[in-house]
């Protein structure tokens, strides 16, 4: 019995927080998905099609990644509450046995004493204490039961809330994809020629020397918009969501190093202009995948690499929070946007994250830390 009950002082504070910490994170993310979908309702008819769909497709990904997380801590808090529970099986029944002997035979004779009257009375005494915190301890053990069915009955309504936002954000991805052919009102500040564009490709094996080039394949260039970075440098926002993978001058697994930041993204993230800028190449480059050079001003260009699909081409002035792409669908091992992200055995530390944003600043030509240029909280 007494095995029993520090079993019971054991399981005990885990009632509440399991349902508190998933629960509040759960309701959060469904108040975010619910804004969403919202947006993408106003998205139809907005003045501004392109942004309006970029802004809800930006709060669908808040969101999801919101339900993520608390699907994920429900899954955990479920879990381990149960596993808890199930190791102590023997100590639970005979817990219950005792209280269930307590309440079952009312008549003073169960309670004799072989040392007489005295014993008996002092057994008494004990049981009118232990008795009352036993029924404590037994009513916190039903909460805990309960707790662990709430959280799958939450696990059940988040899966479905989850499933029903990644189609709502596909759709929206389908529409911007439209609204991003159907644009023609974007200013030019120069036309790309083709022939020495791809020649340039062709003849240049390192980002150095295609950046260094960029100027000499254009015609029709006008004067650069007077636009400047001072003062908001390292205020800069992160073209993507996602979480800093490898930093400037990490070697990777060949040992190879780059001066840029990798950044770990969910599958189809949105890719947007970190400020305005001029697009100074767009499409596939080196061993880069699909690639997209702004410049933000005079002498500066943003690379941003590794995309699966591009918005824009070169020579387009685009404001700040420009949709330039999308990452890819399927990451190493397959995982889908709907597919392995959804595993409770992942633990929020990027594993969910199946894409690679490859970002580099450079100016005059020469590579700069883009930590020391961007906002990069752990994960923005």
């Amino acid at each position: 019995m007494i095995r029993a009950f520090a079993l019971l002082l054991l399981i005990w504070p885990w009632a509440g927080f399991a349902q508190t910490a998933a629960m509040t994170e759960a309701r959060a993310a469904a108040k975010e998905l619910e804004a969403a979908a919202a947006m993408l309702d106003k998205a139809e008819g907005a003045r501004d099609r392109v942004q309006a769909l970029t802004e809800t497709i930006q709060a669908y990904e808040k969101g999801l990644g919101a339900m993520r997380d608390g699907l994920r801590q429900a899954a955990i808090n479920e879990a381990q509450l149960s596993k808890k529970l199930q190791s102590r099986d023997g100590e639970v029944a005979q817990l219950f046995g005792v209280l269930q002997s307590i309440g079952g035979n009312p008549s003073p004779t169960a309670f004799l004493h072989p040392d007489g009257p005295v014993g008996t009375a002092r057994a008494g005494m004990l049981l009118a204490e232990l008795s009352p915190a036993l029924n404590r301890q037994a009513d916190a053990l039903r909460r805990d039961l309960e707790d662990v069915k709430t959280l799958r009955l939450l696990q059940v309504d988040a899966a479905e809330r989850l499933q029903n936002g990644l189609t709502q954000v596909q759709a929206a991805r389908t529409e911007l994809n439209q609204a991003m052919a159907n644009r023609t009102d974007l200013p030019m500040r120069f036309t790309a020629d083709p022939v020495r564009t791809a020649i340039l490709i062709a003849s240049t094996e390192t980002l150095d020397g295609f950046a260094s080039g960029l100027s000499e394949i254009v015609t029709d260039e006008v004067e650069p918009a007077p636009v400047s970075l001072k003062g908001r440098i390292g205020e800069l926002a992160l073209p993507v969501q996602g979480l800093i993978l490898r930093r400037a001058g990490q070697a990777d697994a060949a040992g190879v190093k780059r001066p840029g930041i990798i950044m770990a993204t969910r599958a189809r993230a949105i890719v947007t202009s970190p400020t305005a800028a001029t697009i100074r190449y767009t499409g596939p480059l080196l061993d880069f995948g699909n690639v997209v050079i702004l410049e933000p001003e005079a002498r500066t260009l943003f690379v941003l690499a590794g995309l699966e699909v591009v918005y824009g081409e070169a020579g387009q002035v685009i404001a700040a929070g420009t949709p330039i792409g999308l990452m890819g669908q399927t990451g190493a091992g397959g995982a889908t946007e709907s597919g392995a992200q959804l595993s409770p055995d992942r633990d929020a530390s990027g594993t969910d994250r199946t894409e690679t944003l490859y970002i580099e600043v450079r100016r005059d030509n020469i590579p700069q830390d883009p930590e020391a240029w961007f906002r990069t909280e752990k994960d923005e």
